[in-house]
C-alpha cells in the first residue's frame, strides 16, 4: 500500500508563493497518475491538479495559470508550487496516486492578510 506525506503548507498572504512537497513510498515510474487534492472547511474534497501518462498536465479552472504540478523521479517526489495565492486557496492539500483512495495526512495552506 502507497504511503504519502505531505509537506510544504504554511501561513501565507494574498499573491504569495509556497511549494508543496509529496513523499511517495513506491517508485514514481510505477504509477500511472500523480495528483494534488484540497478540502477546504466545510466542502468536498476537489481534485485541482494531476500528471498523466505521456507527461500531460491537467488543472482545475480554478488554480489554471498559477500552480504547477511536477515530479522527480529520482526522489519519488511530486510537487506543486503554487503562485498568486488567494484567500479561497485556504484548504488541506493532498497528493495522490492513480486517483485511488489512499490518502495521506494532508497539510493546511492557509492564505490571509
Amino acid at each position: 500500500q502507497v504511503q504519502l506525506v505531505e509537506s510544504g503548507g504554511g501561513v501565507v498572504h494574498p499573491g504569495g508563493s509556497l511549494r508543496l512537497s509529496c513523499a511517495v513510498s513506491v517508485s514514481i515510474f510505477s504509477v500511472n497518475a500523480l495528483a494534488w487534492y484540497r478540502q477546504a472547511p466545510g466542502k468536498q474534497r476537489e481534485l485541482i491538479a494531476s500528471l498523466v501518462s505521456g507527461g500531460r498536465r491537467i488543472y482545475d479552472d480554478s488554480v489554471k495559470g498559477r500552480f504547477t504540478i511536477s515530479r522527480d523521479y529520482n526522489k519519488n517526489m511530486v510537487y506543486l508550487q503554487m503562485n498568486k495565492l488567494k484567500p479561497e486557496d485556504t484548504a488541506v492539500y493532498y497528493c495522490n496516486t492513480n486517483f485511488d483512495d489512499h490518502w495521506g495526512q494532508g497539510t493546511q495552506v492557509t492564505v490571509s492578510s
